[in-house]
């Protein structure tokens, strides 16, 4: 392709522009020992320099150590006769000062030998050519540390196709095979790591959390994983997403930690950064009096590490922490512990980190010793006259070490069958060659785990997981609570957090809402809600919806179910069945009481005049208006029903046809005496009492034709009693009547027609006028009814509506009874049982009119 042969031919114009810009610099930057094959190595010796200035302070553990572990295995290879015999592994090691512009042109001298350099216009002062050394060839790179620093790389060694085989990087972005298809790491990539941290934060129980990374390829790509991931897997959500600068100003980090608070329920803070950002972040939570309100999960930068919170045990307390599972290698101790000024001479930074490791200074020729300092005198041990404690990287810089080197073996196995050192087939090493056997290997490593690449060059995950704790504030430190390989095991008995509390604080967005309750989700944040009350008849119907309970049921208290609205009924012992039934059985005595006294003085002129027949029917109706009393009591049946229908319209139909036929007889009477002798029509008893049974039979055969039509049934009404509150709600066991209005219609035709003639014969003779006590009777029956309307439809909404209703209209009925009877027949028993003196024939008229009327009487 023309793309890599642009690059390459960039990458040749640069280092020709460069080569004697650096070369002299670079030999304080560079070690090289010599071997049949060459690896390159890169590491941060130094930390990144002030600015102006390429590098820093010297890196005691992750520059010195991971160095010296890349030596211990190239020792160990070498004197190995199992891997590579008769081949000598030896080195170019360049230190990176942990930036990624000064790695890369480090990183050139790597590719010095692949390079074609055109020295044909260059001479000598004696005109001679110049002799220019070849380079020894780098077959692969040992390295970085730093991710952004490996990308950097990365991109140049792939153009020459260089193998590059880290020990630190985990970036996700190295995954890609497709631009990074020469780089492999015995680490797993930060997407494992972000998938431990999101495993970590499900197994709490949180569900809102904010990120916090240093700005960079390591912080930006592990967050950047953690949200994708976050998002695919659902259930957390991302309160905040806030990135440290590079080079953060004053009050910076005070900054941060106001913007984490603005979202003070989500407690739980995924941290990617450096250590230097991370001991910043603590010292201002700690300065804005937010101690134990932040719950960290750090990742591998942070790990067991005591630096980052020495001082600040009390903020960082129950922070989470994750870090590749590794071993201490007790071969790399021993190794360490025994260099020195004299047998470690090929590490040219091993003077630096023993004057810095024993704070004493080394005298060098024509520079004077500081008296402030001691000297050094060569004596010293490491471990003994000075702290020691194995880099957590040592073991992945052997391993990265061991896995080219095995690579290497196995090529020479299948290059150069039988042949002692490196025969022509490996003369040069084919990269693109051994990157596919280095992505072949498979062995035990230093710790006795498995070393092996994927397709994408990415080491499995397997992670021991941390938490800071202060069992007593004199003795803090980090404990191993679980693992991730794969999956989380994680030991929620062992957590302890802020004071010693071992239960799991909340780090959610919304608590969950109360039983009977909905969420209503808020746009745009899955984890974020507010409860709303599943009100009026509804139920939880799940954890976002309300439900209508059915009509015939209502929520329990807690809204979470329906249960079965209670039916009830109008029970005997309740006033409102006591007082009517009272009435009722007065009203049912009194009639029983006329009508004994009326069969027993049945030939008496006042029972004879009182028209008897018509009279014992009349009497019959108001018997049956208080019996109905009882059946509008008792519990709703069929036969209950049944009877009902009947009873209810006719005992009334038979009181109101009997006295409009009394009052349509006495007016025609009178009217028709007035113009001549001669007596009206249907006058006599048997022809009243069939208009009458006439006017009864309309009544009773619209009642059939309702049986026919509707047969009686009990219902049970839900909605009559339905008020807003539904503990309050009753289904109401009754009677199916729904058409009794249309019933009664025919009834109060009756009542009405009775009154209009009951005023049309007031006129007449006192002596025998019957009809000014009907006229009385319906006009207090019109009365009684008036007041019955506004208190039978006013009590609609009522809670006792079925109770105030009934009784209302059996109270009504029985008054309407009671007039009737009191108006019409309590004075003719009064005079017959307590004046009988006056229940005497009288002698006959002698005016027509009374003749004619005493006549039809008798």
């Amino acid at each position: 392709c023309a793309a890599p042969h642009e690059a390459r031919e960039r990458a040749v114009f640069l280092y020709i522009l460069l080569s004697f810009h650096w070369l002299t610099e670079l030999r304080s930057h560079l070690r090289f020992i010599p071997g049949d094959i060459t690896l390159g190595g890169l590491f941060p010796i130094h930390a990144r320099g002030p600015h102006g200035l390429p590098c820093g302070e010297l890196k005691k553990e992750k520059g010195i150590h991971r160095m010296e572990a890349m030596l211990y295995a190239l020792d160990q290879i070498n004197s190995d006769p199992e891997v590579l015999p008769n081949i000598t592994l030896g080195a170019r090691i360049l230190d990176t000062c942990s930036r990624d512009t000064y790695a890369l042109e480090q990183s050139l001298t790597f590719v010095q030998a692949l390079i074609q350099k055109d020295t044909s216009d260059i001479r000598c002062s004696n005109g001679e050519p110049p002799i220019i050394r070849k380079p020894e060839r780098v077959v692969g790179v040992i390295g970085a540390s730093a991710s952004s620093v490996s990308i950097m790389v990365a991109n140049i060694l792939r153009l020459f196709e260089i193998p590059q085989v880290s020990y630190a990087s985990t970036a996700p972005e190295l995954s890609d095979n497709n631009r990074y298809d020469f780089f492999s790491r015995v680490v797993p990539p930060d997407s494992y790591q972000a998938q431990t941290m999101l495993d970590i934060v499900k197994a709490l129980g949180w569900n809102y959390v904010s990120t916090l990374a240093s700005e960079g390829n390591y912080g930006e790509s592990g967050v950047d994983a953690f949200m994708q991931i976050s998002r695919e897997a659902g259930g957390v959500c991302i309160a905040q997403s806030v990135k440290i600068p590079r080079e953060p100003t004053d009050g910076e980090f005070d900054k941060i930690i106001r913007r984490l608070m603005e979202t003070s329920n989500a407690r739980g803070v995924i941290i990617f950064a450096n250590e230097d950002d991370i001991r910043c972040v603590l010292e201002a939570a700690k300065r804005a009096n937010l101690t134990g309100h932040f719950l960290f999960v750090g990742s591998d930068s942070w790990g067991a590490k005591s630096s980052p919170i020495t001082e600040l045990e009390d903020v960082a307390e129950g922070a989470v922490t994750i870090l590749q599972k590794r071993a201490s290698i007790d071969g790399f101790d021993q190794y360490f512990m025994s260099r020195s000024l004299e047998n470690n001479r090929r590490n040219i930074w091993f003077a630096e980190f023993w004057e810095d490791d024993f704070r004493c200074k080394l005298t060098r020729p024509g520079i004077k010793l500081d008296p402030d300092k001691k000297k050094c005198t060569g004596e010293e041990r490491i471990g003994r006259d000075s702290s020691y404690e194995q880099e957590g990287k040592v073991q992945f810089v052997i391993d990265a070490v061991y896995a080219v080197a095995h690579a290497l073996h196995s090529m020479h196995q299948d290059l150069c069958p039988g042949s002692s050192g490196v025969c022509g087939n490996m003369d040069p090493v084919e990269g693109r060659s051994l990157l596919n056997y280095i992505r072949s290997v498979n062995f035990n490593g230093s710790a006795g785990t498995s070393v092996l690449f994927n397709e994408n060059g990415d080491a499995p995950g397997r992670y021991d997981i941390f938490q800071f704790q202060m069992t007593n504030h004199s003795h803090p430190g980090y404990r191993v609570i679980g693992q991730w390989t794969n999956n989380l095991r994680l030991n929620l008995d062992e957590m302890q957090w802020s004071g010693g509390d071992r239960s799991v604080p909340e780090s959610i967005c919304s608590f969950p809402c109360r039983p009977g309750e909905r969420k209503k989700m808020v746009k745009g944040v899955p984890c974020c809600w507010h409860c709303e009350l599943c009100d009026g008849y509804q139920y939880q119907l799940d954890e976002f919806t309300c439900e209508t309970c059915p009509s015939d049921m209502r929520p329990v208290p807690n809204r979470t179910a329906c249960r079965p609205t209670p039916i009830i009924k109008l029970e005997w012992n309740s006033p409102w069945a006591l007082v009517p039934a009272s009435l009722a059985m007065l009203g049912i005595l009194a009639t029983s009481a006329v009508v004994i006294t009326f069969i027993r003085f049945n030939d008496t002129p006042i029972v004879r005049a009182s028209g008897r027949e018509l009279s014992y029917v009349l009497l019959t109706g108001i018997f049956l208006i208080y019996l109905i009393t009882f059946l509008m009591i008792a519990e709703p049946g069929v036969v209950v029903c049944a009877f009902r229908r009947l009873l209810l319209g006719l005992g009334m139909a038979i009181t109101y046809s009997a006295m409009l036929t009394k009052t349509n007889r006495i007016y025609r009477i009178f009217e028709q005496g007035k113009r001549s002798v001669t007596p009206p029509k249907f006058i006599s008893p048997t022809s009243q009492l069939a208009i009458t049974f006439i006017l009864i039979s309309v009544q009773v055969l619209g009642v059939f034709v309702w049986f026919a039509v509707i047969p009686p049934h009990t219902t049970i009404d839900y909605e009559e009693l339905r008020p807003p509150n539904p503990d309050l709600a009753r289904g109401i066991l009754k009677c199916d009547m729904s058409d009794l209005i249309d019933l009664l219609l025919p009834i109060c035709h009756l009542s009405v027609t009775c009154t209009v003639y009951a005023v049309k014969s007031r006129g007449v003779p006192e002596t025998f006028n019957e009809a000014k006590p009907i006229g009385f009777t319906m006009y207090t029956t019109c009365i009684v009814w008036l007041a019955f309307v506004p208190i039978f439809f006013g009590t609609a909404q009522s809670t006792e509506k079925m109770f105030i209703q009934t009784g209302t209209l059996t109270v009504s009925m029985s008054l309407s009874a009671s007039v009737s009877l009191g108006m019409l027949y309590m004075p003719k028993v009064y005079v017959i049982i307590f004046h009988p003196e006056q229940n005497v024939q009288k002698r006959k008229r002698s005016f027509k009119v009374s003749t004619q009327l005493y006549c039809v009487t008798c």
